[in-house]
């Protein structure tokens, strides 16, 4: 319900309309709850609607899917693009009527006696539990290193990527050794001059595991050691590159071979430790990310790797506090379609017993 004055006031406030905040939605809206999923994006679709245009899921539409409702297969692609599971969100939050609100754009969240007051530039929300589902596209990571403001040439993020064509004719140096690195690599490499550059040799997985496997190894990995029995071999065992069809064809032309990481950037490129120096349009930082969780910070939760402690995806210093779709350290493979389904549904059992309690 809401109240007549300013303040909003719900069972459950989830912050993000991406994958997790709506596969969050799903189990609320099973469970009879009175919620609201705020998100600051202008359309539904998540970063999706952002990403590189030729960016491929690593699994099957079949196997890529969020609670109650398969993904329908692409036509003509057997791995989705990322145009096709932003339609597929869309469709998913209409389907279920979720209640999204858009654009809000959540500034922060704080305790307001035995609840949690989530202020944004749009109004205020009060709930006896929050979930926060931000993910991480809006943080983009670049290391530290030697000379940055000196490269005279371009330096885009994977977040600021969008195809090959503005580097056609250009010498890029690709740094980054995971999926995105290689995916981005493997089409830019058809137009420009790359060069691959890593902090260790990659390590691509066997071609025949993809994203259906990877899901499978994490859960049973995080079973095993949650037990206290001994991990079961982990998706880094394997590798870290999943070889989807255009990876596999760039390796077998030669394109993915990778040098050790350089030292530092000069006014014209970059430059090793052993003096070896190589001049270069576009340095491409394909580097990571990290969680979005500046709103949290009136919480006082992060510890000096920037998260938080958490039981499951619970906030171990502040219980009315969930986090979805971080990565494994919020559910196995939770930055996922599928796993962030199975890590919404733990969330939400655990909030509707809680709220059970408190009657």
């Amino acid at each position: 319900m809401e109240t007549n004055g300013a303040e909003h006031v719900h069972d459950v406030v989830v912050v993000g309309g991406g994958q997790a905040g709506l596969a969050a939605g799903y189990f609320l809206r099973r469970a009879g709850l009175d919620f609201a999923i705020l998100d600051a994006r202008e359309e539904p679709g998540g970063s999706w609607t952002e990403y590189w245009h030729s960016l491929r899921l690593f699994s099957p539409a079949g196997h890529s899917m969020l609670p109650g409702w398969w993904m329908p297969a692409e036509e003509g692609r057997d791995y989705p693009s990322a145009r096709h599971v932003a339609w597929y969100l869309a469709e998913y939050e209409h389907r279920y009527g979720l209640p999204v609100r858009r654009p809000v754009h959540v500034e922060r969240v704080e305790r307001a006696d035995g609840a949690l007051r989530v202020l944004a530039r749009e109004g205020t929300w009060r709930a006896r539990y929050v979930v926060s589902a931000t993910g991480t596209w809006l943080a983009p990571h670049v290391p530290d290193v030697a000379g940055r403001e000196e490269f005279a040439g371009g330096q885009p993020h994977t977040v600021d990527y969008r195809g090959p064509e503005e580097f056609a004719g250009q010498r890029v140096v690709v740094v980054g050794g995971g999926n995105s690195a290689a995916q981005i690599l493997a089409e830019l490499s058809q137009v420009a001059e790359t060069t691959w550059v890593t902090l260790r040799p990659p390590r691509f997985l066997p071609d025949d595991v993809d994203g259906r496997a990877l899901f499978d190894i994490a859960a049973r990995s995080q079973r095993a050691g949650g037990d206290g029995g001994r991990p079961v071999e982990g998706i880094g065992d394997l590798g870290d590159i999943v070889v989807v069809p255009s990876v596999r064809e760039a390796r077998e032309r030669g394109a993915l071979k990778a040098e050790p990481m350089f030292e530092r950037l000069t006014r014209t490129g970059v430059a090793w430790a052993d003096g070896t120096a190589l001049e270069c349009d576009a340095v491409l930082w394909c580097t990571g990310f990290r969680p979005v969780l500046d709103h949290l910070a009136p919480l006082g939760l992060r510890d000096g790797r920037g998260r938080i402690a958490l039981e499951g995806t619970r906030a171990v210093a502040e219980p009315r506090l969930f986090l979805l779709g971080y990565g494994d350290w919020t559910g196995p493979a939770s930055a996922t379609l599928i796993g962030a389904g199975r890590a919404a549904k733990a969330t939400v059992a655990e909030v509707t017993g809680a709220l059970a309690q408190e009657g």
